[in-house]
């Protein structure tokens, strides 16, 4: 009885993660893994790599970047309310990595890396900052990576799986094989999956409305966009990946800037 009222819970596990804003973004999302657990599993990865980065002295070694990168992401952090209420109690984190890599994110939670690549390939405005630091705050406001795993857990496991998994995390311990096994999937896939183009365009629209409500000029991520597209040898970060370097997204960024000049221009420092 109490495994198939599990089924029935998880089977019902679709509704959207954020407020209705001036974005539009109210999509229904399937969300069968408990937040809890992605938050948790979103913890310890970072927490590795910040061990990882400190081991290798490549975490936060410029001091005066820090606190610019800190700056522009308190000011994103301080509009997340828009989108959702309980966002603002999320214990918020932004350190900086040394790395080639043309890349930035944030974990479920509100854990933020950004790689000093980004920052020197693209010699980055602090505008343009706020677009790629929106941009991934916004997927971690609509908990994109929690449904990701949810989809995958489901095709890997299946329903009857994940429900048994579900039950015993709610208990003492884990007593099933079932549950070692969507332990150490979930934390693969959480990290390694991609996000989908749905979800890259949703980042997209959220992320122009955070950067203007937080004083950033929205057209910054068009011009963002376009250092990104000439970057032909840099390894092209995720939260670029889904989308083709091309004029059609390029078009739609802007469309989404303009519609936010308004919110921006109120909110700009005077």
């Amino acid at each position: 009885m109490k495994l198939l009222l599990v089924i029935l819970f998880l089977i019902s596990g679709c509704a959207s993660t954020t407020l209705k804003t001036d974005s539009d973004v109210s999509r229904s999302q399937l969300l069968l893994l408990p937040e809890f657990m992605a938050i948790s599993m979103a913890e310890d990865a970072y927490r590795k790599e910040i061990k990882d980065a400190e081991k290798n002295n490549k975490l936060n070694n410029d001091k005066n970047e820090l606190e610019k990168i800190k700056r522009i992401a308190q000011k994103l952090i301080d509009n997340v309310g828009v989108f959702r209420e309980d966002a603002k109690k999320w214990k918020w984190e932004v350190n900086i990595q040394e790395s080639e890599e043309v890349n930035a994110y944030c974990m479920p939670g509100g854990k933020i890396m950004v790689y000093t690549g980004l920052l020197k390939k693209t010699n980055a405005t602090e505008d343009e900052i706020a677009a790629v630091l929106g941009h991934e705050i916004s997927h971690a406001l609509r908990e994109h990576g929690r449904e990701r795993m949810s989809s995958a857990l489901i095709q890997q496991i299946g329903i009857v799986g994940f429900a048994v998994y579900i039950g015993n995390k709610s208990g003492d311990r884990l007593t099933t094989n079932t549950a070692v096994q969507a332990v150490a999937l979930g934390t693969t896939l959480f990290f390694a999956l991609p996000n989908s183009r749905e979800q890259e365009r949703e980042a997209d629209k959220m992320g122009v409305e955070l950067s203007a409500r937080a004083g950033f000029n929205p057209m910054s991520a068009v011009s963002l966009w376009r250092k990104m597209d000439q970057l032909s040898d840099a390894k092209i970060p995720e939260f670029l990946s889904t989308h083709p370097s091309n004029e059609n997204r390029i078009s739609d960024l802007t469309e989404h800037a303009k519609k936010f000049m308004k919110v921006y221009n109120e909110n700009k420092p005077k």
